[in-house]
């Protein structure tokens, strides 16, 4: 297994390579930005990418979508319900003041229950709207990604076009937290956690 974690963009998002370090086969979570810096470091791992996997549509989890799929060729997987969002990109990121390419469309949409194979792993999609309508979280053997849904000690914005408090908190506590405490959180911002530690420390979520 290989994991690798850029924070890139103007707002420190994570973008994860992950890869099967037998077959060498990966995908790209959420490249947000810096795309030579994702590039290069694709480069160093000697991966061929299958599948560049956005869990939800904001600007800063999805601006590189275009170079990396001119770089490597991959398929742009996203939830049906965020879609649209890939090109509106430069609208929504001038309200921040920075200037970004809009995404091309996406190849695929994906949706709760789907799988995403690539190498010897498979990728299980998990449909967790709160942040935006189409956020989604990936799971695999102990490892999950929750893009923007949670944090380590605390959750996803709500108060933008889409989101929901309500929503979030309830896709938090009837979906990811039902899974094993041991299982690793790796999230959209800022460090990794556990599913055990939210659990018991968040306090957006409270005690479950």
């Amino acid at each position: 297994m290989i994991i690798k974690e850029l924070v890139v963009g103007p707002l420190m998002a994570n973008c994860y390579i992950f890869g099967c370090a037998e077959t060498k086969e990966g995908v790209v979570i959420d490249p947000g930005g810096d795309a030579d810096r994702i590039l290069l470091s694709l480069a160093d791992s000697e991966l061929k990418i299958k599948y560049i996997i956005n869990t939800h549509g904001h600007f800063d989890h999805v601006s590189a979508n275009g170079k990396i799929k001119d770089a490597t060729g991959a398929d742009i997987l996203i939830h049906p319900l965020d879609a649209p969002m890939l090109g509106s990109l430069s609208s929504n990121a001038a309200v921040f003041g920075i200037s970004v390419e809009n995404s091309p469309p996406c190849d695929q949409t994906i949706e709760e229950g789907d799988t995403v194979s690539f190498g010897k792993f498979s990728l299980k999609v998990i449909h967790t709207p709160g942040h935006t309508p189409g956020g989604i979280s990936l799971y695999t053997d102990k490892i999950l990604f929750v893009g923007d849904t949670l944090f380590a000690g605390s959750i996803g914005r709500t108060d933008f076009p889409g989101g929901d408090f309500n929503t979030l908190i309830s896709s938090i506590r009837t979906k990811l937290f039902k899974m094993d405490d041991d299982v690793r959180v790796f999230t959209g911002h800022g460090p990794e956690t556990s599913i055990g530690s939210e659990k018991r420390y968040n306090p957006f979520v409270g005690l479950f």
